[in-house]
């Protein structure tokens, strides 16, 4: 009876992110605009935490979004694969000043290290990096014939997700290519809280299509 009445539905954006702390670590799902949670990461300038470490696959566009958000100087430090683009810049301004600090990190590194936190994994070599600044202080190792770093898993306590469809039960789809990184966000923090585009009855989601299990979800917002 009491897992029929699991409803992780919030009323807005607001008070579903109203508990996240000053200096939280928080990931940020999207490929640009793709997937990009708009309506939570503007609920999250409102709210004003404060000293942010950031996890996300660029280092936000123009004014809005994640820029808006750095622009506001709400942002510590930042981890992201893509940092500069030709209107990136908050991020360069905040950079340069020795405001904002920066971890750099290729692509595909970056999904396995947060796929690693979402599956338990301690560490993980890849041959990614070696041999470049990107490697240096950290443990390399000769495996085979080839030369690979060691990574850590990147761990989040909140994780901002943009789906689809949703149900009571957190139960989450996605559009297309607006999939990108949510399925490993949602895994790799304490806390995941998801922007849907529609809400759906229990059951009216085939399990076969249901990409994020609900058990990796604590709030659902509709918009």
């Amino acid at each position: 009876m009491a897992a029929r009445m699991i409803d992780k539905f919030f009323a807005s954006a607001e008070a579903a992110l109203a508990d996240i702390p000053d200096g939280a670590t928080i990931m940020i799902g999207g490929f640009g605009n793709a997937g990009r949670p708009a309506a939570l990461i503007d609920a999250l300038i409102a709210q004003g935490a404060r000293g942010l470490t950031v996890v996300n696959n660029n280092a936000g566009n123009a004014d809005s979004g994640l820029a808006a958000l750095i622009g506001a100087k709400r942002v510590r430090k930042i981890l992201c694969s893509f940092p500069r683009q030709a209107d990136s810049w908050h991020f360069d301004a905040q950079y340069r000043s020795g405001e904002l600090e920066l971890e750099l990190v290729p692509q595909g590194t970056l999904a396995e290290r947060i796929r690693a936190a979402g599956a338990g994994i301690g560490a993980f070599f890849t041959p990614t990096a070696y041999g470049t600044k990107l490697a240096e202080g950290k443990e390399t190792r000769r495996i085979g014939e080839r030369d690979y770093v060691l990574e850590y898993p990147i761990h989040a306590d909140y994780s901002l997700i943009k789906a689809d469809r949703a149900d009571r039960w957190g139960n989450l789809t996605y559009r297309k290519s607006a999939r990108n990184f949510g399925p490993i966000m949602a895994a790799a923090a304490k806390t995941t809280v998801v922007q849907a585009r529609e809400i759906v009855e229990l059951g009216e989601l085939d399990p076969e299509i249901v990409v994020t299990p609900g058990i990796f979800v604590k709030r659902v917002v509709k918009h």
